[in-house]
């Protein structure tokens, strides 16, 4: 089933909707009559067929949360982007995806149109008169839609650096929000979730359980997270609920602000770890409003979970190692500790997690090889490594090997190595993740050569997004290799440690 009909089924016209900052500013009633009709200019002036894929490039706003249920209301795929890419980054988006037409921000139009593949036939400015002109078209009715038909290309991260298209399916969405609604945060008719964090990603998969349960969907004035902004639009629409990177959850823990704790419903942590003590800190802050979740793109936000009560439970004689801990699996999932050949470990033994059901994705667009790798033996293969106790709460061990995550964010290696490694006089280069109390991690590059680092700095400000470049650049005379001439990252690590000792 199309979830669009979840918008279109919504009734109650005069219920808020959408809100930005303070204020209401969609009913359902607009919000459905805007949708249908920005789907009817999609399909009859820009000629777009069931199936086909449509780009948002936006920062957060009132217009993306229409833009995307018009996508889908005219029967398309949506291929969110995030805005903090680079332009050429963008272009490789578009081209992969076959993108017809993309929205994309003031501002960042011009990024995209530098950089525009042939396959993109139109490029619209959120805001503008051509955008505003589209809800002048005929409202069409919901394009029906099978639950395998494909509603969102989430573009990920390989270890290769290249974005995987991962394909989420109208049923992998509609169970990823129930299974939101049912495990990690009940939603009742007018209860707001709010947008701080990117919309094309993790705060965005929840748009949609608030729609199907009558909510209001919360953008700041900002469009992005500010802890003093926050902290008001929290007594501004009480029982706010809000996805936050653990980062933002120290930066809010840190801010000096008034925040009555009361007005929060829950903040959902995830994308990255969370340190005990920095939970703890949260905690005592603001009180047992917090949930976690573990899940990749590929399988959306759905994977573990540890629930409100669990982390509340300071009496339970094991809660501090429940909080280290990242739940146990949603209803909805079958997740496996495996060994090399996919056999279930014991408890307590550490091996890679594999997870299977309705939620994960079918496989990547248009990428056969990745998709058979990933979906081996009808599992996904998550390359992260982990451990069940004999409760069934996982513990992660260690992420995919190189993997770099620094506020929330997917960093990887070779992608910035690549970048590094056009500069003349850079030989050879390894990046690496360090240890960072507010980011998590921070990416260091050790470098081999006569380089200037102020000058591989705009080599990768004119090639990658700002959040991927190098905080820090270390120069040496060789890089540890082993016996086959493989870099030894992990050495790298232990030597990068052992320099802030």
């Amino acid at each position: 089933m199309n979830i669009a009909y979840w918008l279109s089924r919504a009734g109650d016209p005069d219920r808020p909707a959408v809100g930005q900052g303070t204020a209401v500013v969609r009913t359902y009633g607009a919000f459905a009559e805007r949708v249908a009709r920005l789907a009817g200019a999609l399909r009859t002036r820009f000629r777009l067929a069931p199936g086909d894929r449509v780009a948002i490039v936006a920062k957060n706003s009132p217009d993306y949360l229409e833009t995307i249920f018009a996508i889908w209301h005219a029967g398309l795929a949506a291929v969110p982007a995030n805005a903090k890419l680079h332009g050429r980054e963008l272009a490789y988006i578009l081209e992969h995806s076959g993108a017809r037409v993309a929205f994309a921000s003031d501002g960042l139009d011009g990024e995209i149109a530098a950089h525009a593949p042939a396959t993109l036939e139109r490029l619209v400015t959120i805001g503008s008169a051509e955008y505003a002109g589209l809800f002048t078209a005929e409202p069409v009715p919901v394009t029906p839609a099978g639950g395998d038909d494909l509603a969102w290309l989430f573009y990920t991260s390989g270890t290769t650096g290249r974005p995987k298209g991962a394909m989420l399916t109208h049923r992998v969405l509609a169970w990823a929000s129930h299974a939101y609604m049912a495990e990690v945060d009940a939603v009742s008719p007018g209860d707001p979730i709010l947008h701080a964090a990117p919309m094309s990603h993790g705060s965005g998969l929840y748009m949609m359980a608030h729609v199907a349960r009558r909510g209001v969907n919360v953008i700041p004035e900002s469009g992005g997270f500010e802890p003093e902004e926050i902290f008001r639009l929290f007594a501004a629409w009480p029982r706010t609920s809000m996805f936050a990177a653990p980062t933002m959850v120290k930066r809010l823990v840190e801010s000096g602000a008034d925040c009555d704790p009361a007005d929060i419903r829950t903040i959902i942590w995830g994308g990255a770890p969370m340190y005990v003590e920095d939970a703890l800190q949260a905690l005592d802050r603001f009180g047992p409003r917090f949930a976690q979740i573990y899940g990749q793109g590929e399988s959306p936000m759905t994977i573990t979970t540890l629930t409100r009560e669990e982390i509340a439970d300071r009496d339970h004689p094991r809660w501090r190692e429940r909080l280290a801990s990242a739940g146990r699996p949603y209803a909805c999932v079958e997740v496996m500790v495996a060994d090399g050949d996919d056999r279930a470990l014991p408890v307590g033994e550490t091996g890679e997690i594999l997870c299977r059901g309705d939620v994960v994705m079918p496989g990547y667009w248009r990428n056969p090889e990745a998709t058979a790798s990933t979906l081996r033996n009808g599992w996904l293969h998550t390359g992260d490594v982990g451990a069940f106790d004999a409760e069934g709460y996982l513990t992660l061990k260690d992420r995919s090997k190189d993997l770099i995550i620094s506020g929330g964010s997917n960093i990887y290696p070779r992608e910035v190595e690549e970048v590094l490694l056009k500069h003349p006089r850079v030989r050879e280069v390894s990046v690496i993740g360090r240890p960072d109390a507010e980011w998590g991690e921070v990416v260091v590059a050790y470098v081999v050569g006569e380089a200037d680092a102020r000058e591989l700095d705009a080599l990768c400000l004119d090639a990658i997004a700002r959040f991927k470049r190098p905080k820090d650049y270390v120069f040496i005379d060789a890089l540890p290799k082993n016996n086959y001439g493989k870099i030894l990252k992990t050495e790298l690590r232990e030597r990068d440690a052992r320099g802030r000792s």
